[in-house]
């Protein structure tokens, strides 16, 4: 048996990276005295959710990964505390700049980078401002204590992104998430969020964990965002499902805190294969989705 246990982190987040790395690293010491292995922050977690606003000084805020103070202090905490801990920040590459997730291992060591894939473009999710889609294609990360797929909040929508991700061997599928009210649409997309997520552990056998922000961010009126006045009011929900689909594990859409799961991850792969999934699918019938042509008969 493979036993691994993964935590998903809730919290709010301020215009202060020093703030959020702070309380960030309490929740991830916290869930590491839990038991926790893996442990899962959201998406862009040491700011507040620039991308309500477009303004061209944020750029600055991108750096690489070696230089990003989120990623070199869950460094020494990973290997301090045998974690696994994936890191989202605002990466800059030369001149491009990307949405990104920084995988450390439990030795504290740097095993790569997943660039967001999809890019949203909202009225106050602006990321096409910000970010370029991703060129790093899905990858599964090999760690201390098994195989995990990434997916950066919008990739999580999709289900090509999950499939593949278990297609190169993910045991875990872990969203890094920032998601919340959505003014113009004036609807309430937390249960469909939801939904689309623990479809994909179900039509994958492979577990899910998804980490959320909570709290209410305002933009106020500035020269620098010609003006721009919005405010998101992000509902948490952060939770972990088992690899049916099932929800294990969730939090509230105000409070800050973690959850916990355990998993035997040879248990879930047995079942994997019991199931015939993916020893019945057809990819060669299935080339409509990247857009070639099929057979009418």
């Amino acid at each position: 048996m493979r036993k691994i246990t993964a935590a998903a982190v809730q919290m709010s987040c301020c215009a202060d990276p020093e703030k959020n790395i702070e309380k960030a690293d309490r929740l991830v010491r916290q869930a590491a005295a839990e038991g926790a292995q893996v442990v899962l922050l959201p998406e862009l977690f040491e700011r507040n959710y620039f991308c309500q606003e477009k303004r061209y000084d944020f750029y600055h805020f991108a750096k690489p990964a070696q230089e990003n103070e989120a990623v070199r202090h869950f460094a020494s905490v990973a290997k301090e505390l045998s974690l696994v801990l994936p890191i989202s920040f605002y990466e800059r590459d030369g001149q491009v700049l990307y949405n990104s997730a920084a995988v450390l291992d439990a030795d504290g060591s740097f095993l790569g980078i997943y660039r967001k894939t999809h890019i949203p473009d909202d009225h106050f999710y602006q990321e096409k401002f910000y970010f370029t889609p991703g060129n790093t294609g899905f990858q599964v990360f090999h760690t201390a204590y098994g195989d995990i797929g990434i997916g950066i909040c919008w990739d999580q929508w999709f289900p090509e992104t999950a499939r593949i991700l278990a297609l190169k061997g993910a045991e875990l599928l872990l969203y890094p998430t920032a998601i919340g009210s959505e003014p113009i649409l004036g609807c309430d997309s937390q249960g469909h969020w939801r939904r689309c997520m623990t479809g994909h552990a179900a039509a994958n056998i492979v577990p899910v964990i998804a980490a959320n922000r909570v709290g209410t961010e305002t933009v106020r009126p500035c020269e620098e965002n010609g003006g721009q006045s919005s405010s998101l009011t992000f509902y948490g929900s952060s939770f972990i499902t088992d690899e049916l689909g099932e929800v294990q594990k969730s939090l509230g859409r105000e409070e800050e805190g973690f959850i916990c799961q355990e998993f035997d991850l040879d248990r879930i792969r047995d079942e994997r294969m019991e199931w015939g999934l993916f020893r019945d699918r057809r990819p060669e019938m299935y080339g409509k989705i990247c857009g070639k042509s099929q057979p009418l008969n």
